[in-house]
């Protein structure tokens, strides 16, 4: 896969994740976890923008990232829906396990096993894939940065 491509498809992530948050910030009010909902929409509007500014960096400035790390950046991308999905989804179940401070801020009770193990889940492979996805933009642009120096 190519840097382009793979730019391209973060950038759509990113803002099809802008888009997906601003049509569920509408229903909001209507769950029986607003604060939870509140949530879920700050999810999709803050995990858009870092998907669109991390496809905007690979696109237009220089870097040594490979196709390997592309691939982790995009299943960042798609993980990142799942993450943010189950916390649209907790604004109806209340789960309490893996939001405990936005939980006990809605007055959520806990979930279903079912739905607390699709809460963890999602979020910490969500969490994994993204620290993952940025240390190996850090690392393609330190390594550009070595090569630039090393070539002057």
């Amino acid at each position: 896969m190519t840097v382009e491509k793979g730019g391209r498809q973060i950038l759509i992530h990113g803002m099809s994740l802008i888009l997906a948050g601003l049509v569920w910030g509408l229903l909001v009010p209507t769950t029986p976890y607003p604060r939870l909902a509140l949530g879920a929409h700050i999810q999709f509007e803050t995990n858009g923008m870092l998907f669109m500014i991390l496809g905007a960096v690979l696109l237009k400035l220089p870097h040594n990232v490979g196709s390997k790390s592309l691939r982790v950046m995009i299943l960042a991308a798609w993980l990142t829906w799942g993450m943010a999905l189950s916390e649209a989804a907790n604004a109806w179940w209340g789960t309490t396990g893996i939001l405990p401070i936005a939980a006990a801020q809605a007055g959520a009770t806990g979930g279903t096993s079912w739905q607390e193990a699709i809460m963890k889940v999602t979020h910490m492979g969500g969490a994994l894939a993204l620290i993952a996805a940025w240390a190996l933009l850090t690392v393609g642009f330190v390594r550009n940065g070595r090569s630039a120096r090393s070539a002057d």
